[in-house]
C-alpha cells in the first residue's frame, strides 16, 4: 500500500516497455499501479499494484482512476491507452499532454489527416472509412501506389503497401484486423529521400524544447516491411530539413494547445524535398526510443515524463547535444520458429553497448509482422558516424539470430 504522502502513478498497459517507466517511478518515490487485460504481461511484476481491466475500456478505467485517487496517468509507449488517458486526465483534472479532443486528433490518422490538411501542413492525399466498399469506391481518388493502415493501430501493424488497385480490398482487410474500432485509411505513399525518421520529442507548456531526429530502418525482406528495424543518431537529414520540421510540429503543437508532454514522432522529406509529418503521438516511442536518447543525448526523457505525468517540477530541458554517434538494431525473426541464440561477428564487439534479449533459447518466436513481435534488442556507440553506419547498415552481415 501506497504512504500517505506518496504519489500514485497509473500506467496502462504491461509491456516490456513500461518497465524502465516503473523503476524511474520508484526511483522518485511514487507508487505504481498497472493495468491491463493481461495479468501475464512483464511490467505487471515490477509494478506495486495491478488490476485486470481493459484500457480501451475508458469508463472502467476512470470508475479505477476514481477509486484509486491517483494523481497521475500515462499510457507510455502503449498506443491503444492513449486516447483512455487523456479522458481520465479531462474528467478528473490530471495533469495532461493536451486535451481529450487534440489527443483524439492526433490519435486518429484520418482525423489527423484532416487537420493537416485542413490547417496547410504538407500531408498525403488520404482519406478515412468504415465500411470496405467505400474505400473501393475511391479508387480513381488516389495517386497510386497508397498505403493502407488501422486508423488507430501502434508498430506498423496492418499496414501494406499497394500498388495495384487490384490488391486492395485484400489490405483493407488485414487493416481491419488490426483496427480496434474497425477503421481504415487509404493515404498516397510519399516516396522518401533519405532516411525516415522515428524519435521522440519533449514539449513543455507547449514549447517544443527537445526535438530530435533518427534514421529509421526496415528489413525489406521482413512479411511486414514496414516495421522499423534499426535506428540511428544523430540524423543525417539536412539542417534546413530538420528546422523546417521542427517549426512545422511546433505549429502544429500550438494549433492543439498541447501542454507539456513527451511525442513520439514520425516524419520523412519527400522526393517533392518537402518535409511530411508523418504521426505526433503524445506517449513515448516503442523500441526504446526514450533510453536510446538517455544513452545518446544524456537527458531522461522517462523520468521527466513521469514527473509531468503527476504533476512534479521536471528538469531544465534543452536542446539536446549529441554524445558520439548511437545505434540501436531491432533484432527479429522472418519466419516461425524456435529461438537458439544470437551470433555477433567479433569484429564489431568492442562496439556493442548492450545487449537486451527477450526470449531464450528454446522460445517459439514468430515472423516479424510488427514491432510486438521484435524480440530484443542491441545498442550500438561509435565515435565515429562512417563506422556506426557500417553496422547499423549490416545488421544481419553483423548479428545473427540463430534458429531451428
Amino acid at each position: 500500500m501506497p504512504t500517505r504522502k506518496q504519489k500514485k502513478l497509473l500506467l496502462l498497459g504491461g509491456l516490456r516497455y513500461l518497465i524502465p517507466v516503473i523503476k524511474s517511478a520508484h526511483e522518485l518515490g511514487i507508487y505504481v499501479i498497472t493495468c491491463d487485460y493481461r495479468p501475464d504481461n512483464i511490467a505487471h511484476k515490477y509494478s506495486d499494484e495491478f488490476h485486470n481491466i481493459s484500457i480501451i475500456d475508458k469508463e472502467a478505467v476512470l470508475k479505477l482512476a476514481k477509486e484509486l485517487e491517483i494523481d497521475g496517468i500515462m499510457s507510455f509507449a502503449v498506443d491503444p491507452g492513449v486516447l483512455t488517458a487523456a479522458y481520465v486526465c479531462d474528467k478528473l483534472g490530471l495533469p495532461s499532454s493536451g486535451s481529450y479532443e487534440s489527443i483524439k486528433t492526433l490519435q486518429n490518422k484520418a482525423l489527423f489527416r484532416k487537420f493537416l490538411c485542413d490547417n496547410n501542413f504538407n500531408v498525403p492525399k488520404a482519406k478515412g472509412y468504415t465500411k470496405i466498399e467505400n474505400g473501393l469506391k475511391d479508387i480513381t481518388y488516389f495517386n497510386w501506389p497508397v498505403i493502407v493502415k488501422p486508423t488507430d493501430s501502434a508498430g506498423s501493424k496492418g499496414v501494406t503497401k499497394v500498388s495495384n488497385p487490384i490488391e486492395l480490398e485484400k489490405s483493407i482487410k488485414n487493416a481491419l484486423y488490426y483496427s480496434p474500432s474497425k477503421q481504415f485509411i487509404i493515404e498516397e505513399f510519399i516516396e522518401q529521400i533519405g532516411f525516415a525518421s522515428d524519435s521522440d520529442c519533449f514539449s513543455v507548456n507547449g514549447k517544443l524544447v527537445y526535438f530530435t531526429l533518427s534514421n529509421q530502418r526496415f528489413d525489406i525482406n521482413a512479411v511486414n516491411p514496414y516495421t522499423p528495424a534499426a535506428f540511428s543518431w544523430p540524423s543525417t537529414m539536412s539542417k534546413n530539413h530538420q528546422d523546417e520540421l521542427k517549426n512545422e510540429i511546433q505549429r502544429l503543437l500550438t494549433l492543439l494547445n498541447m501542454k507539456t508532454s513527451i511525442y513520439n514522432i514520425e516524419a520523412r522529406i519527400g522526393k517533392d524535398y518537402k518535409p511530411y509529418i508523418m504521426e505526433v503521438s503524445p506517449r513515448g516511442g516503442g523500441n526504446r526510443l526514450a533510453e536510446m536518447l538517455h544513452y545518446a543525448t544524456g537527458f531522461n526523457l522517462i523520468k521527466n515524463s513521469v514527473l509531468a505525468a503527476v504533476g512534479k517540477k521536471i528538469d531544465n530541458i534543452v536542446s539536446p547535444k549529441y554524445i558520439d554517434y548511437w545505434g540501436e538494431c531491432i533484432l527479429h525473426s522472418n519466419k516461425d520458429c524456435n529461438f537458439q541464440r544470437i551470433e555477433i561477428n567479433k569484429a564489431i564487439q568492442n562496439y556493442i553497448y548492450e545487449i537486451d534479449l527477450w526470449v531464450n533459447k528454446g522460445d517459439y518466436i514468430k515472423t516479424f509482422t510488427g514491432a510486438n513481435e521484435t524480440i530484443g534488442t542491441i545498442v550500438i556507440n561509435c565515435d565515429n558516424k562512417n563506422k556506426l553506419e557500417e553496422i547499423i547498415t549490416n545488421c544481419k552481415k553483423w548479428m545473427k539470430v540463430v534458429v531451428n
